[in-house]
């Protein structure tokens, strides 16, 4: 199929609809020269029965992992990505255990895990992690599963892609670009932990922290005070105030270890205030976090988190220490 595709010419007609193109060139080919679609047609439709039927055959076998487009799709892509896309639970399972490869991509990058999750379908989410997909997606996409999620504030979601190791502090498909000459600054807007506040979910915004999101996110040296001209946030507690976010989410970012004296502004006037959206509470408790040094207990877990490393903070739980502590370092105090 692919190969088929490298030797196609490309529409020449300005604005040629895409998906007509494309079910010419494909889907109403002469029989001898078409691909039999009902592997990718079943999964689409959530036919069990038909999937295991088709699957006695060898040539559909051999299918089972080719990218086809099927009768009501655009893209060409997997009978496993077609039915996580469309949430059929069943369809999936039985396609992973038929030999089905769960982190192949369609011709956008996108993998069987980040159309479940577009698509809202926790159970086809948990049953891919459960057949080692990986949970940030592929490479060859600009977003990752663990984002849109964070975007859309589907909280489930999230635990469990966390739970499965996903990154929880960068979309590292996007490279930081050297900015003004002076610093690296990336774009604030690819970190999950900024898009959960630009939507302010807040449940989603302390789940990315409480498992080691940075909250310094951003911040990499002296800042350009150019770059904050053109209306660029310095780091995430930056981002949060100009966001106009609750005084909630002020609170648990330098509870979590965010620099108060990384922003590079403290009072502002009443028009500054309105047209950025400033929230009066949340800049009162950022200047009052940068007024009063922190307490010890409070830098004492930041320095033990930080320690750790996301990657184990989750074996605080098995350790031998007094529940009270436990919930003291998730934050749950």
């Amino acid at each position: 199929m692919m190969a088929d595709c490298e030797n196609v010419e490309l529409p020449n007609t300005a604005g040629r609809n895409l998906k007509q193109w494309l079910q010419e060139q494909f889907g109403n080919r002469p029989l001898e020269q078409a691909e039999d679609m009902r592997l990718h047609n079943a999964a689409h439709l959530g036919d069990l029965d038909t999937l295991r039927t088709l699957l006695q055959e060898d040539i559909f076998k051999q299918q089972i992992n080719e990218k086809l487009i099927w009768s009501c799709g655009l893209l060409p892509c997997t009978p496993l990505r077609i039915a996580a896309m469309m949430g059929h639970c069943k369809c999936v399972e039985f396609l992973i255990s038929q030999g089905a490869k769960v982190d192949l991509v369609d011709v956008k990058g996108q993998t069987a895990m980040f159309m479940a999750v577009v698509n809202g379908h926790l159970d086809c989410v948990k049953i891919l992690l459960k057949a080692g997909a990986d949970p940030n997606g592929s490479i060859h996409h600009r977003s990752t599963p663990l984002y849109h999620a964070a975007q859309v504030g589907r909280v489930d979601i999230l635990r469990e892609l966390i739970r499965f190791n996903a990154d929880v502090d960068i979309d590292h498909r996007l490279e930081q670009r050297a900015m003004f000459g002076t610093r690296t600054l990336a774009n604030l807007s690819v970190c999950p932990l900024f898009i959960s506040a630009a939507y302010h979910h807040f449940p989603c915004f302390r789940i990315l922290l409480n498992a080691g999101a940075n909250p310094n996110y951003n911040y990499n040296g002296p800042v350009s005070r150019e770059a904050l001209v053109r209306g660029r946030a310095s780091c995430m507690l930056d981002a949060v105030l100009k966001l106009g976010c609750e005084p909630a989410f002020v609170r648990l970012l330098l509870d979590h270890g965010a620099d108060p004296y990384l922003v590079p502004w403290d009072e502002l006037d009443p028009e500054t205030m309105v047209r950025l959206k400033v929230n009066a509470e949340a800049l009162r408790i950022y200047q009052e976090a940068k007024r009063n040094p922190r307490r010890l207990m409070h830098l004492c877990r930041i320095t033990i988190r930080k320690i750790m490393g996301k990657e184990r903070l989750s074996c605080i739980s098995s350790l031998e220490l007094p529940e009270t502590i436990k919930r003291f370092m998730f934050h749950e105090d």
